[in-house]
C-alpha cells in the first residue's frame, strides 16, 4: 500500500511503502533567514512531518542536502548535528552550488525514512 501525506499542487510532501518514508525538498519558510536560521527552520519542519508518518529523526536513513554555496556547509553542518545527534546520523550527500529558485533560499532538504 501507498500512504501520501501533505499534497501540495505538483507533488506530495511524502509517500511512504513498505515501511520506507521519502520526503521531497523541504526549504524554510522564512527565507530571511542565515543558514543556521533556515537548517533549524526545516528541522522543525522534518520533526512535524515524521512525527506525522510515524517516524522520527532517529530514523532517518539518508539524507541530501542542496545548498547554494557550499561555504555555508560548517555553519548547516553544526545545526543539523545537533538537531539529529551524532549516534543517529544518516548516509548523507550535500550538494553545492544548487539554483533553488529563489537567491535567498540557501538549503533544501530531502531524506529517505524507515517508518514503524
Amino acid at each position: 500500500m501507498i500512504k501520501r501525506y501533505r499534497k501540495h499542487r505538483i507533488m506530495h510532501g511524502a509517500v511512504e511503502h513498505n515501511g520506507v518514508l521519502y520526503v521531497g525538498g523541504h526549504a524554510a519558510n522564512d527565507l530571511d533567514l542565515d543558514m543556521a536560521g533556515q537548517t533549524r527552520q526545516i528541522c522543525e519542519k522534518l520533526d512535524k512531518l515524521l512525527a506525522e508518518a510515524g517516524s522520527d529523526k532517529t530514523r532517518i536513513l539518508h539524507a541530501r542536502i542542496y545548498l547554494s554555496d557550499m561555504s555555508a556547509k560548517e555553519e548547516m553542518n553544526k545545526v543539523w548535528v545537533e538537531w539529529i545527534g551524532e549516534d543517529h546520523l544518516p548516509s548523507r550527500a550535500t550538494i553545492g552550488g544548487a539554483d533553488l529558485g529563489d537567491p535567498r533560499r540557501l538549503i533544501e532538504v530531502v531524506i529517505t525514512a524507515a517508518v514503524g
